[in-house]
């Protein structure tokens, strides 16, 4: 999995660079078949807004997530993140269930 940090009007310290990479490996437990993910911090006034996209086989998946805290709005993100994969992963093994019962009633 590649990850890509980028701040907009905002340094990225180690600390949160950490704190993000903790959660966006947390992704990987549900679905293991992420290609890319770009993750883009910003300030603007009193509002941190973080967005992610997370590129797996077959969809990009974009979600966002706006707090006052930026420690906060990441841990919203990886949770609407969370869903998100968990979501794909269903619509997958559902087509995937789908075609094997077919194929056994067919023969």
């Amino acid at each position: 999995m590649n990850l890509k940090l980028s701040g907009h009007h905002l340094e990225i310290t180690p600390a949160i660079r950490e704190y993000v990479t903790n959660k966006v490996e947390r992704i990987t437990r549900h679905f293991d078949s992420v290609i890319d993910v770009g993750v883009i911090l910003s300030v603007e006034k009193l509002q941190h807004k973080i967005e992610a996209t997370v590129h797996v086989r077959g969809r990009d998946i974009h979600v966002e997530a706006i707090d006052e805290d930026m420690y906060a709005a990441i841990d919203l993100l990886s949770d609407k993140l969370d869903r998100q994969i968990v979501k794909h992963k269903e619509k997958l093994m559902d087509h995937r269930g789908e075609s094997i019962k077919h194929q056994a009633v067919a023969e």
